[in-house]
């Protein structure tokens, strides 16, 4: 067997030197029908090129290179949501429905469907935050934080309670994704501080704020970290 060589095009090959072999029957009146395996020297041996796997640097290289190609592209998007995009949406259609809300309804109307939607809506998978701006712009800091603490509490513990009735639909629905479902189900494990943590990373991860609402009860998370997890995090309540 010879060592791997370069090839013209850039390909590895080794050389494998095959003797050949022959095989005879021979019948002995002792020993019965018996087959003699031996090599003959004078024949010239045969040579079977074999192909090397390819370098596995390359594979590293291009693997890395498309990992900078992606955060890139997710950078520029960043700052072109945020710069651009971003600003264009308040000012067109956030701002306008606000001033709408506030121009409509008197200030103990507007508390009670502020209230309402920010209880309700995670619930039907709607989005609250824009009731929480009106909140903090119409009806001031202190009262609304106060305002919006109490309607989050309701409106994430409805799909906890909910999603518990449907404990075995929402687990089977998980085993389809294990990667999500295995990040998910972590958070159940460990005592009660290790869960708290764990569902204030996962309010803070790209994973869907109202759909865990729903999934966190299958996860075997108890009631109590799970809800102040919920509400420290309550920002990203969308």
């Amino acid at each position: 067997m010879t060592d791997c060589n370069d090839d013209c095009g850039g390909e590895l090959k080794k050389e494998v030197v095959v003797s050949d072999l022959t095989i005879i029957i021979e019948a002995d009146d002792n020993k019965g029908d018996y087959i003699k395996l031996s090599s003959d020297e004078s024949l010239p041996p045969i040579t079977v090129a074999e192909e090397c796997s390819p370098p596995v640097k390359r594979s590293a290289v291009w693997y890395w290179a498309k990992m900078v190609l992606l955060f890139l592209f997710l950078g520029f998007s960043a700052v072109a949501v945020i710069k651009w995009i971003g600003p264009f949406l308040i000012d067109k259609e956030v701002i306008p429905i606000i001033n709408w809300e506030t121009k409509t309804f008197s200030p103990p109307v507007l508390t009670i469907l502020v209230f309402a939607s920010v209880a309700i809506f995670p619930t039907i998978l709607l989005p609250s935050t824009p009731s929480m701006w009106v909140a903090g712009m119409t009806l001031g800091y202190g009262f609304g934080f106060l305002l919006i603490i109490s309607a989050a509490a309701i409106g994430v513990s409805f799909p906890f309670f909910i999603g518990s009735i449907f404990h075995h639909k929402i687990e089977g629905w998980l085993e389809q994704y294990p990667k999500k479902a295995s990040i998910l189900k972590s958070a159940g494990a460990g005592n009660w501080l290790h869960q708290f943590r764990a569902v204030a990373l996962i309010r803070i991860s790209p994973f869907p704020y109202m759909v865990y609402n729903y999934c966190a009860v299958a996860t075997n998370v108890k009631y109590g970290p799970y809800i102040i997890g919920s509400l420290i995090l309550n920002n990203r309540c969308n």
